[in-house]
This record gives C-alpha cells, structure tokens and sequence, in this order.
C-alpha cells in the first residue's frame, strides 16, 4: 500500500511545499517553496530514504487543480 515517489509530484508539510524535480535511482533534488503560486525556492539533493523521512506527515496534493485553491 505505498505511495510511488513520481517527478512533479507536490507535497504540502508544515506550510511548506516540496516539489520532486529529478528523480532518480538514489536520489531525490526537490524544490522547496513557501507559495506554489510563484513556485519560487530552495533546490535541495537529497537520498531517497531521507526524503521519505522528510515526507513523514506530509500530504501529497493533487495533480490537477494544485494552483486553483
């Protein structure tokens, strides 16, 4: 019942959110964002076990419609 980890993806975690913008074997270089409206923020590298970690509590927003609310 786990969740798959997919490029694009946007998450939302204590008004934060984090965007996966390269995935790859090991690795996950996210963008963290404090408003998706001017998706403007942080590009950080990390292993995917330490995303999924940071992932913990964090809600994954819809694909559609993420810019609408």
């Amino acid at each position: 019942m786990g969740l798959r980890l997919q490029q694009d993806q946007i998450w939302q975690k204590d008004g934060r959110f984090l965007q996966i913008t390269t995935l790859e074997r090991l690795a996950v270089e996210y963008k963290d964002m404090a408003d998706l409206e001017t998706k403007q923020g942080e590009r950080h590298v990390l292993t995917k076990k330490e995303f999924c970690r940071l992932l913990k509590g964090a809600v994954l927003l819809p694909p559609k419609g993420r810019s609408a609310e």
